[in-house]
């Protein structure tokens, strides 16, 4: 959806050894610990955010790998734990309901003073900003993280 993050890349190495690198080990981002599991045809990394008291937002990442003529296609896809979706979205409906009414205030009230619409509009900017900001530093900074760990056992 909205907050999923897909890379691919092609490996000279075979699924089996892939996975025998990846699956079973923990890796450790700020301080959060995440584990590497193997399902039937994917492996999964997933949080342990039991013990968390804080409110973070965390992706669940599934490495899908497909061998072909001697080499194996991994797709890394990482998606937004269905618990953590709900505040954002949130968000991005008050963005876009702050938008509709900056617009209709600027349109409806034919005054030449739209400060009202200016300030509304600006609100929504600022809040996007922050929000925006505030993801890049924490579920995105996971996901990039997940996917450095990945590439990492490549060699």
């Amino acid at each position: 959806m909205l907050f999923t993050r897909k890379h691919s890349y092609q490996s000279p190495h075979p699924k089996s050894t892939l996975k025998q690198r990846l699956v079973g080990e923990h890796v450790t981002i700020h301080d959060l610990d995440f584990e590497v599991m193997e399902l039937e045809d994917a492996i999964s990394i997933v949080p342990h955010a039991e013990q968390i008291v804080e409110i973070k937002t965390l992706p669940e990442t599934m490495i899908d790998l497909v061998e072909r003529e001697g080499s194996t296609r991994v797709v890394i896809t990482s998606k937004m734990r269905r618990i953590d979706q709900g505040g954002p979205m949130l968000l991005l409906i008050l963005c876009a309901m702050l938008i509709t009414v900056s617009g209709i205030v600027y349109f409806a009230f034919e005054s030449k003073n739209h400060i009202a619409s200016y300030v509304i509009f600006g609100s929504c900017i600022a809040i996007f900003t922050i929000f925006w900001v505030r993801l890049q530093m924490g579920y995105f900074d996971y996901v990039r993280k997940i996917k450095a760990h990945v590439l990492s056992k490549e060699n």
